[in-house]
């Protein structure tokens, strides 16, 4: 995603409404490894600006995603996640936290898949589901825990 000061200039060559809260919108997202939610982004603004509306968020959300300027991701977790980290790159999310992360994976990926029949891939998303570290040594701190309890850990329980 480029800068905020870049984005405000394509949005007023683009004739679209520029707004503080659009603009705050901006600095929210520029560098933000969080692939926030709409509604996690609208919380986070509403701490800087308690004017800002939910609309305005979504709108500005679908104008970037169209302009190419972030990424919209569907990552069966419920709400769409948002990515301005543009560049060739796949996904991990946590199971327990929801935490996304970017992964980056090596080797072309048509190398990888078998019987494509003629059909040229054009983009491919991949998203690895798992547990990540902090939830992993959560994980191992409750199991010490319940030993040192003479409590017998069941995993499926523990959510």
């Amino acid at each position: 995603m480029r800068s905020p000061s870049e984005l405000t200039t394509v949005f007023r060559s683009q004739g679209m409404k520029l707004t503080p809260q659009r603009q705050l919108l901006f600095r929210l997202l520029h560098g933000n490894i969080t692939h926030p939610s709409a509604d996690a982004l609208y919380l986070l603004a509403s701490a800087h600006m308690p004017g800002i509306s939910l609309r305005t968020v979504y709108q500005t959300l679908n104008d970037l995603a169209s302009m190419g300027e972030l990424q919209q991701l569907a990552l069966g977790t419920g709400s769409a996640r948002f990515d301005p980290n543009i560049g060739a790159h796949h996904h991990t999310i946590c199971q327990r936290c929801g935490e996304v992360r970017d992964v980056y994976l090596t080797g072309d990926m048509p190398a990888y898949v078998q019987d494509l029949a003629g059909f040229v891939v054009d983009s491919a998303a991949v998203v690895l589901h798992g547990t990540c570290a902090q939830c992993r040594a959560g994980e191992s701190t409750a199991k010490s825990d319940n030993r040192r309890n003479n409590v017998v850990y069941n995993k499926e329980n523990s959510t």
